[in-house]
């Protein structure tokens, strides 16, 4: 069957508009960005919306400026007292210069990645233990910091760097553990000791009123007979004070002293 000529090219051209539309117009999302490159030149960046490039002359490489989760695998890491630890993170990073980003660094992903590994281990490994479990908003700082100043030339933002879990040998977990139970201990005793301080104090303070006022005395000793009578079943010898009686003696010495008539 006979085609002709003028049909085959007719279709070449509709194949050949095809392909430059398709390969000129490019759409970019909100959030990205295209660094375009111009015979190995880098033109403004286009987006986002509609981009036309030159087809065979341009190159459109494609940056995302979302925020990107990144885990950090766990790292071995020696603290300052030489304790072995294996520490993992997270890191919260996005580009804020496509070009940079593309441009100064053959992947920035991968690169980031790598500095915060080395830094966790570098940062981490100064510290002691104890700071490294109690004091993690400080560290958390110091490497967001230190890993934002290294990836700053190749515009990238390093906005958290949160640790995450730090897996101690089992010997320093039962270690830590004897350690907050004698803490519980002192803690117990200390509370214990000061209970009987303040007593012995209002011990104090009740004696030195009593010593002022016998009666009073007297009292709480009939009030200590009276507990006991209520509380107790069995018979008590309980000395008596003379203090009691003397009143009953002199009255009676008074009346023997007395002449009858």
């Amino acid at each position: 069957m006979f085609i002709p000529t003028s049909l085959i090219t007719l279709a070449f051209v509709i194949f050949v508009i095809a392909y430059f539309f398709s390969s000129a117009v490019k759409i970019l999302k909100e959030y990205e960005r295209g660094v375009v490159f111009r015979l190995g030149r880098i033109i403004p960046v286009k987006g986002p919306g509609l981009v036309l490039i030159w087809p065979l002359i341009d190159k459109l490489v494609k940056v995302s400026l979302r925020t990107v989760t990144m885990d950090v695998p766990a790292q071995d890491i020696i603290t300052k007292d030489n304790i072995t630890v294996k520490v993992n993170a997270v890191i919260y990073f996005r580009p804020i210069d496509p070009v940079r980003a593309i441009t100064e660094v053959e992947d920035f992903y991968y690169a980031t990645s790598q500095i915060a590994q080395t830094t966790l281990r570098s940062i981490l490994g100064q510290s002691q233990l104890d700071d490294l479990l109690t004091k993690r908003e400080e560290l958390n700082a110091e490497l967001q910091k230190v890993i934002d100043t290294q990836t700053e030339p190749w515009g990238v933002k390093v906005s958290a760097v949160e640790v995450k879990n730090v897996d101690l040998p089992t010997e320093m977990l039962r270690a830590i553990a004897r350690q907050a139970e004698a803490e519980r201990e002192r803690r117990a005793k200390v509370i214990h000791a000061e209970g009987e301080f303040q007593a012995s104090q209002k011990l104090a303070d009740a004696a030195k009123i009593i010593s002022t006022e016998p009666a009073t005395l007297q009292l709480r000793f009939l009030q200590t007979l009276t507990e006991i009578a209520t509380e107790k079943n069995s018979t008590i010898i309980f000395p008596v004070p003379i203090d009691l009686l003397r009143p009953f003696f002199e009255r009676s010495i008074q009346k023997e002293q007395t002449p009858r008539g």
